[in-house]
């Protein structure tokens, strides 16, 4: 009896410690203008849904974006389509101060939390950064269509780039 529990204990020991966040980051989808707070552009509603499609098979736990409307809409498809609310996390402190947060708010989620991003050119790959993966490219303005999953596990990050929905056409 002693062993049955020792090894029904080890097992579930080893199951806790291989359990990982998984996270997604996107930047929001194209704009329809140039305005401070633009909504999407036909592409990028056509975009926001292939993220749905992308993620169907996926159950995000949280869906953290900007308080821009442009990253909220980009994750409404998604959100709707697994029922879990959109979290806009604010700009207050500026840039560094946002990315921070969001970390902090993935570090804080259990470890096996699913999380998608969404938020823009300039601070999906700091986020990537702020949560391990040292190695994440800059994104030019150009590029919409880059899909960064992270697992993260024992204080590193495995990563792996995909695309998804119509090619970016930067040029």
């Amino acid at each position: 009896m002693l062993r049955l529990l020792l090894a029904a204990a080890l097992s579930l020991l080893t199951a806790t410690s291989a359990m990982a966040q998984t996270v997604y980051l996107v930047r929001h989808a194209e704009k329809a203008d140039a305005s401070a707070d633009p909504v999407l552009s036909e592409a990028g509603e056509a975009r926001a849904a292939a993220l749905a499609t992308a993620l169907a098979d996926v159950h995000p736990d949280h869906i953290f974006t900007s308080p821009l409307q442009r990253t909220r809409l980009t994750a409404g498809p998604t959100a709707d389509f697994h029922s879990v609310p959109v979290e806009p996390v604010g700009f207050d402190g500026g840039t560094p101060a946002h990315v921070a947060a969001i970390a902090e708010r993935v570090r804080g989620l259990p470890d096996d939390a699913v999380v998608l991003i969404v938020g823009h050119s300039n601070t999906v790959p700091l986020i990537a950064r702020a949560l391990g993966y040292a190695e994440a490219a800059d994104m030019p303005d150009c590029e919409y269509d880059r899909m960064t999953m992270l697992h993260l596990m024992n204080g590193m990050a495995h990563s792996r780039v995909t695309r998804y929905g119509a090619p970016s056409t930067c040029g």
